[in-house]
């Protein structure tokens, strides 16, 4: 079996091409030769234009909405790639799709999650390169090398600049209190949580705050913003407890449904987020500002290629 391509070959999907085509210049080089189209009647039609075999090829696509459509085309493009004798093939997913579906919530319900690892997999990829699992523990879901790359240090050096005495970090539900707990480390400031409760799905109800933010400047840390619901509500808690100014941070922008405008109407001042997921230029807000994964994404890429470790692409 060959283990190790002799060339390094970047290819990409529909789903992030802007980003796909910065992590190219970062590494001077370009995208190859690949056409993913559709058929008429729907299904998926994937042709690599250019020899790959033997060579190292990294395959960059978000499985972000429309999720089955963009998880179809990175298997597809696995599949061809597998079959054209390509030497070693990383899945390059900055957003890995169906993450929260990492556990049976419910009897009979599925754990997709392990079901689009065990696909990946089967598909043919050698290893996958990612950020910020929504569940850490997904990794454990494959039997290939798992890299989850860290969005955090992006984040908290956009804001290492902005700190004043009154600034301090909030999570907005006790599930992110462990990564929100990171970043106010880093930045040497206090920490505070929305407790809240969710009765179903995608409806959130603010509960209380723990911690003094009164008449202080907050930044809400999530991994993900997709609905709004839980962003937003924190920030209105933190309003109605006397808060000053309102940032907000997220490695995924996923902005299902109503999120733009929700956001919109929120309380929120600053929204920064970093490129994983693509949002085109008409859903963009004012108060939106989006931050470059690229040179992490091509740091990682060279290092995997090269057999070099991951921890020095954070110094």
């Amino acid at each position: 079996m060959i283990t190790h391509g002799n060339e390094i070959k970047l290819f990409a999907g529909n789903s992030n091409l802007p980003l796909a085509q910065t992590i190219a210049k970062k590494l001077n080089t370009s995208l190859g030769e690949v056409e993913v189209s559709k058929f008429s009647d729907g299904e998926t039609n994937v042709h690599i234009g250019e020899t790959v075999r033997g060579r190292d090829l990294f395959i960059i696509q978000s499985t972000s909405a429309p999720v089955n459509d963009n998880l179809m085309e990175l298997l597809i493009m696995i599949d061809a790639a597998k079959r054209a004798s390509a030497g070693r093939i990383t899945a390059v997913m900055p957003y890995f799709g169906y993450a929260r579906q990492d556990r049976k919530a419910r009897s009979r319900d599925p754990i997709t999650a392990k079901l689009v690892a065990d696909l990946l997999t089967s598909a043919g990829a050698d290893r996958i390169l990612t950020m910020d699992l929504h569940a850490a523990q997904i990794q454990g879901f494959f039997n290939i090398p798992v890299d989850n790359l860290l969005g955090g240090p992006t984040l908290y050096n956009y804001y290492a600049d902005k700190l004043s005495e009154d600034f301090i970090v909030v999570s907005p539900d006790i599930g992110s209190v462990n990564r929100s707990r990171k970043v106010a480390e880093r930045l040497g400031v206090p920490l505070a949580i929305v407790d809240k409760r969710r009765p179903r799905a995608n409806v959130t109800e603010v509960m209380n705050i723990i911690g003094e933010v009164k008449g202080k400047r907050c930044l809400l840390v999530d991994d993900m913003i997709d609905t709004g619901e839980t962003i937003c509500h924190g920030a209105q808690a933190l309003v109605d407890a006397g808060a000053g100014e309102i940032k907000a941070c997220c490695t995924h922008a996923v902005l299902s449904g109503d999120a733009i405008q929700r956001l919109k109407d929120s309380a929120i001042d600053e929204l920064v987020m970093l490129d994983t997921i693509y949002l085109p230029e008409e859903k963009r807000l004012p108060k939106m500002k989006i931050l470059s994964t690229a040179d992490i994404w091509a740091a990682a890429i060279e290092n995997v290629y090269l057999d070099k470790p991951m921890s020095k692409i954070y110094d």
